[in-house]
């Protein structure tokens, strides 16, 4: 496997991530036995980094059940997705995320995106609820390790984005 270093974190990062949204199982429902053999194996071939969401129904479950019976939380960097459409009040920040916790069975979040970012607009949002207060305490914590954004827009409001704040990462 081949990896890269994080020049914010000093992390080094597997360049292949495992993206965990589509395990095998019934809709919401993915097969537990499937998953653990899925991140089993892309562990004992290097891969260092899950990519999960909060939107991905029953996933941030399987992939924190897993990591829990597999004993790899600590082997691995960890990302997830803030549903920020979803919030309607800065509190909501804290809802969703304290479930993305319980969920993934972790104390903290190694890459954090705030979820299918399409427009500043939509980040503009988040920072009118307190996003950027919100994002300040959780790193202060230890809750939230980097943030970033997943970007699904057009290229000029990309560059838009890059600027709105001091990401550490992004995910195109």
């Amino acid at each position: 496997m081949q990896y890269r270093v994080d020049p914010k974190s000093g992390n080094r990062i597997s360049a292949l991530g495992l993206g965990c949204m589509r395990f095998p199982g019934a809709p919401g429902r993915p097969d537990a036995k499937t998953a653990d053999a899925i991140i089993s194996r892309a562990v004992e071939q290097g891969i260092n980094y899950l990519d999960t969401a909060y939107l991905y129904p029953g996933n941030e479950a399987c992939v924190g059940a897993s990591l829990e019976r597999l004993g790899l939380r600590d082997q691995v960097l960890l990302a997830t997705k803030l549903p920020h459409a979803s919030c309607k009040c800065a509190e909501d920040f804290d809802r969703f995320f304290d479930e993305q916790l319980r969920r993934l069975r972790t104390d903290h979040i190694d890459y954090y995106l705030m979820h299918n970012i399409t427009s500043p607009a939509q980040w503009e949002r988040a920072v009118a609820l307190g996003i950027e207060d919100w994002i300040a305490c959780q790193k202060a914590a230890g809750r939230i390790r980097q943030i970033g954004f997943s970007y699904h827009g057009s290229a000029v409001d990309f560059l838009t984005m890059l600027d709105a704040y001091d990401w550490d990462f992004c995910q195109i």
